[in-house]
């Protein structure tokens, strides 16, 4: 989970930014490196692993000046080195860059730069972006505006922030789609930046946050906004309470509005240094699962509670169409009271946001006693669930505090999916093509969740308005987006106190048909995928009963459009894709209905956000 910051005024900025590095660090990491301007040349040092490495190599090579910025790297092109941290310099040495995100168009744009001249000292797609800066500085543009054609031409979601020795008081800074925050902190005679409020709230509490395709233009008297076509941008200061939980919030009215917006970004972030998107190979070495242990699998149990327990299921789809292993999923309360079936030959997954949910440890117990090997997917590092397993694939969300799970939902499917393809490509059971095309479509999504997540994308406040009243709610998906229909419905349950039902669609006529009529909204999952017809059909049969249909479709899909009441769109995307960008919408619904409703959000009733206690 990449971090940024940046300063620019009369104090030794490498400490200020250092320091709003090490606030950071819950984010997570595998290097960081931090760049200053000092008698008319750019200084850089960066290292591989813990701030504590960057620390001692500031001790024994000090840089010291009055603009500098600073980076904390998790690898997406390029493995974790010193030679692929951030900051990255561009051929002259005169301009550096520190970045967020995934140049989806890298490739083509290294192939072009290369062919012009320009030498690559790394194998990270960040480096083509500071060399775009340079080409157009040498013909002549301002660092802003070389930076704002730059831009313009890479693919994909970014925060980006740019210093050029042409130009020793000026910073550059842009926001591309939803992977990376912006925040510019206003101080006295200085400038502050981050990727996150934490960062540094410790020297002002006056800040204003870039939004998509913005840049900022910043120096010690003052920030200039700007759009990415050039126009001037008036924002507005907000002033962050120095409450740590409220300034944590940012300018979020709930924690859960907060986190279901930042899941372009931890999307970004549980994908990062996990795998080569040109080759589509996985590798998750924190797993510690070697091919010769993976081809003693013979099958797969997934345990998990709630929200993890559907995310689960989404991963059984994934993981038996990658790799061929049967997968079955089990609740973690259920698990070990009935004497389960598993050996040195089963390979357990847990799931848990906390990594402290009891049954789901008591599961994980039960597991290892019967001889299985362990695995977890955990967002909290050095959990208990951490601890006990054997291998582990850390979800990179970063702290999530509203109690119903929004972004672990989706970065456990991401993990699931990583691991789906890291245990295919070991068992031979996909194909190398299939591989890369995945990769191409991982690397798009936070992107298409970005969109998804843009303000009049759909229109929930509509929805809220019309069905806020309603006690009684369906949700109808089948094949792999079924279980988002169960979790669908257990976010309304969950925040709003609506009470609602997660089905197959194909089970309607075995029982909830008798539920529907005119009062009863029924949420359906139907994209175009290869049980699109049957969800056709079970549209029109809500439809032929008086029902109220709210339909989650592809975009431009006007079959949906021309049958249901209301529609929820998202983008085309790989099958096993879809489910991750699926899910948004539905948590958006449950949000907008129970804001309309009155209800406390981040702490709904009788709720905890770690169960802890059977």
């Amino acid at each position: 989970m990449c971090g940024i910051v940046g300063y620019v005024g009369p104090r030794e900025a490498t400490t200020i930014v250092f320091e709003g590095l090490r606030r950071l660090e819950y984010r997570g990491y595998d290097s960081a490196g931090v760049a200053t301007l000092r008698g008319g040349r750019i200084l850089v040092r960066r290292a591989e692993g813990k701030l504590s490495n960057l620390e001692h190599l500031l001790a024994d090579q000090p840089i010291n000046g009055h603009i500098a910025i600073g980076h904390t790297r998790w690898a997406t092109h390029g493995a974790p080195s010193q030679r692929n941290a951030h900051p990255h310099t561009d051929c002259t040495g005169e301009i550096t860059l520190i970045q967020n995100g995934i140049v989806e168009n890298f490739l083509s744009l290294r192939q072009a730069l290369q062919a012009e001249g320009h030498v690559f000292s790394s194998e990270t797609d960040t480096e083509v972006i500071v060399h775009l800066v340079e080409k157009y500085v040498a013909q002549g543009c301002s660092l802003a505006e070389a930076g704002r054609r730059a831009f313009a031409q890479i693919k994909g979601a970014h925060a980006i922030v740019l210093l050029s020795s042409r130009e020793p008081d000026t910073l550059v800074a842009a926001r591309l789609g939803n992977a990376g925050g912006v925040t510019v902190g206003l101080g006295e005679g200085e400038m502050f930046l981050a990727s996150d409020i934490p960062a540094i709230l410790e020297h002002t509490r006056r800040m204003i946050f870039l939004e998509d395709r913005q840049m900022a233009v910043i120096t010690p008297t003052g920030p200039q906004f700007f759009s990415l076509d050039g126009q001037a941008v008036e924002k507005s200061v907000t002033e962050i309470p120095w409450d740590p939980i409220s300034a944590a919030k940012g300018t979020y009215r709930h924690f859960m509005q907060k986190e279901i917006y930042e899941q372009a970004r931890s999307i970004t972030d549980t994908l990062r240094g996990r795998i080569d998107f040109e080759t589509g190979v996985v590798t998750l070495d924190e797993l510690n699962l070697p091919p010769k242990a993976v081809s003693q699998i013979k099958e797969m149990v997934t345990v998990a509670c709630g929200t993890s327990a559907y995310s689960g299921l989404v991963g059984k789809f994934m993981i038996e169409a990658l790799a061929r292993v049967p997968v079955e999923v089990d609740y973690g309360s259920e698990f070990r009271y009935r004497d389960p079936i598993v050996d040195q030959h089963t390979l357990v997954l847990a799931i848990t946001q906390s990594g402290e949910t009891v049954d789901t440890l008591a599961a994980m117990e039960e597991a290892r006693q019967k001889g299985a090997r362990l695995v977890s997917i955990v967002n909290v590092i050095g959990s208990m669930a951490q601890r006990i397993s054997d291998g582990v694939i850390l979800m990179h969300t970063g702290p999530e505090i509203g109690v119903a799970s929004t972004k672990a939902f989706s970065a456990s499917l991401v993990d699931q999916l990583l691991l789906g393809a890291y245990l295919g490509q070991a068992r031979g059971t996909l194909a190398d093509q299939d591989s890369r095309s995945l990769a191409q479509a991982l690397a798009e999504l936070p992107e298409l969740a970005g969109r998804v997540l843009q303000d009049g994308y759909n229109d929930y406040e509509t929805l809220a308005h019309d069905f806020h009243d309603r006690e009684h709610f369906l949700f109808l998906g089948r094949g792999i987006n079924y279980p988002i229909a169960l979790e669908g419905a257990l976010k309304l349950k969950e925040i709003s106190y609506i009470h609602a039902e997660g089905y197959p669609a194909g089970e309607m006529k075995h029982g909830p048909i008798a539920l529907i009529d005119e009062s009863m909204p029924v949420v359906t999952i139907a994209v175009q995928d290869n049980v699109y017809d049957k969800m056709i059909s079970q549209i029109e049969q809500v439809k032929a009963r008086g029902g109220i249909v709210i339909a989650v479709a592809h975009e431009g899909d006007q079959v949906v459009r021309d049958k249901a009441d209301y529609v929820l769109t998202i983008p085309r995307s790989h099958p096993l894709i879809t489910p991750i960008l699926a899910v948004l919408p539905m948590q958006l619904l449950a949000y907008y209905l129970a804001v309309r409703r009155g209800c406390d959000i981040d702490q709904p009733r009788n709720l905890a956000k770690s169960v802890t206690v059977e």
